[in-house]
Parts: structure tokens; C-alpha cells; sequence
């Protein structure tokens, strides 16, 4: 044992007991933590499928992040329509075609 001069100060009929209910207190702190702060858990314990519960009206929805994309990854290609390069949040690329009748000065589409 490493510490095995701790039990000269520390006698273990007072030393383990103290360990063992420093190791359940935090246990039972976590599993307090987990059951307040989501909201599946409940849904879980009660055998619904995940998300079908009244506990899914307190989460929100994340609206995407617009970006803006460097001249370098647009480009022309007939009157009235560009190719855009889109990096999505995963890292994956796609190309989109962006169509339009009429251009404004800006490059957006009326």
C-alpha cells in the first residue's frame, strides 16, 4: 500500500467508514445533479420513449448560425445564378446552386 502510514494517524475502524461515506455522499450528489438538470431521465425511469414526455416543453430550439462564405468559395455561373460552397457545423461540404431572377447590387435575391 502507498499510504500506509495514513492508518498510524488515521486508525481504519474511523478511516474506511469515512471514506466509504465520502464516496456515497458524492454519488449521491451526481445522481442529484443528473436527475434535476435533464429532462429525459424522466421519461427514461417511466419507460416513454425518449422526448415524448411534458418534460420536453421546457427545452428550447437552436436556430442555425448564419454565415458569411469568403468570395473564394462563390462563383459564377450563368447570369442570375451562383454556386456556393457551404461548410456545415459537422465539417462536411456541400454545394449549393442559388438562383435568382434578378440581382441586387449586393448579391442578394429580390
Amino acid at each position: 500500500m502507498n499510504n500506509a502510514k495514513m492508518w498510524l494517524v488515521v486508525p481504519p475502524a474511523v478511516g474506511v467508514p469515512l471514506f466509504l461515506a465520502g464516496v456515497a455522499v458524492g454519488s449521491f450528489a451526481v445522481h442529484v445533479a443528473v436527475l434535476s438538470n435533464t429532462s429525459w431521465v424522466d421519461d427514461f425511469l417511466q419507460g416513454k420513449p425518449l422526448g415524448s414526455g411534458d418534460s420536453m416543453a421546457a427545452t428550447t430550439v437552436m436556430e442555425p448560425e448564419t454565415t458569411v462564405t469568403p468570395a473564394s468559395m462563390t462563383r459564377d455561373l450563368s447570369e442570375g445564378a451562383q454556386e456556393v460552397t457551404v461548410i456545415l457545423p459537422d465539417g462536411s461540404v456541400a454545394k449549393a446552386i442559388i438562383e435568382s431572377e434578378q440581382l441586387v447590387s449586393t448579391g442578394q435575391a429580390l
